[in-house]
């Protein structure tokens, strides 16, 4: 493992991205974040957590990140242990993790949100809806994710606890709390971070805010495939607390 660092300042938000041979969407992503006034603005750094990446991640984002951790252990890094990584080179108050395929509604209205609805109130993390990328958007994914968006709103007003690793919000106290991701899972590591959170303090479910997926993993397992990967890992985790899958495959 080795890292490098641009910052060592006290923040408001860490935004970690953890990353595995994402060459070709993360630059969509970094692009919205690395403009400096917006980052002066609402006081954030970027975090890359890189799992080993052989392709040319880490020299796509290198001018723009703050802080970049890559793995070079032989052994896989998943991604629970890629975002625990990522967490502990962190010195926002606020951890922001997102996925490297993601693409914001736009940096103004995403922080626009979270300060006038999450950072400075009572709830120790955020979630909010998941659509795949418009210009990608099918019929079958507006029904499947309108579905979806729906039943994790409910999960979190029931408090049971949900959210996406697509994005998820997190007060570094509560992620320190339960002492982060679960680095034995290679599945359903977000369910189960929500999920030992809730026990702690409240989640907020941003219904009104919605960040865009890219669809590949749709598009090549299917949406019958991807719901069952998520239904029997959730299941295995809720009663044996470990993963059914051994490992999540890479679409890329």
């Amino acid at each position: 493992m080795f890292c490098f660092s641009f910052l060592r300042i006290s923040l408001k938000y860490s935004i970690i991205i953890p990353t595995l041979n994402e060459e070709k969407l993360l630059p969509g992503l970094i692009n919205q974040l690395s403009d400096p006034h917006l980052k002066e603005k609402y006081n954030y750094e970027i975090i890359i957590s890189d799992g080993g990446s052989t392709d040319k991640t880490i020299e796509k984002v290198i001018e723009q990140s703050d802080i970049i951790k890559v793995h070079t252990a032989k052994q896989r890094q998943n991604i629970a242990q890629g975002r625990n990584e990522g967490a502990r080179f962190a010195n926002g108050e606020i951890l922001i993790f997102i996925n490297g395929d993601i693409i914001l509604p736009g940096v103004v209205p995403f922080f626009n949100y979270l300060e006038n609805n999450f950072t400075f109130t009572h709830y120790a993390a955020m979630t909010c809806k998941v659509k795949v990328f418009k210009e990608e958007e099918k019929i079958s994914d507006i029904l499947f994710h309108s579905v979806y968006n729906f039943y994790f709103y409910l999960l979190n007003l029931f408090g049971v606890g949900m959210g996406r690793g697509e994005c998820q919000v997190i007060r570094k106290k509560y992620f320190d709390m339960v002492n982060g991701n679960n680095s034995l899972l290679t599945a359903g590591e977000d369910f189960d971070l929500f999920k030992r959170i809730s026990r702690h303090g409240k989640i907020l479910f941003a219904k009104d805010l919605c960040i865009y997926e890219s669809p590949r993993r749709y598009r090549k397992i299917g949406y019958c495939g991807v719901t069952w990967l998520w239904i029997k890992n959730s299941i295995s985790i809720i009663f044996k607390n470990k993963s059914l899958s051994k490992e999540w495959e890479q679409v890329r």
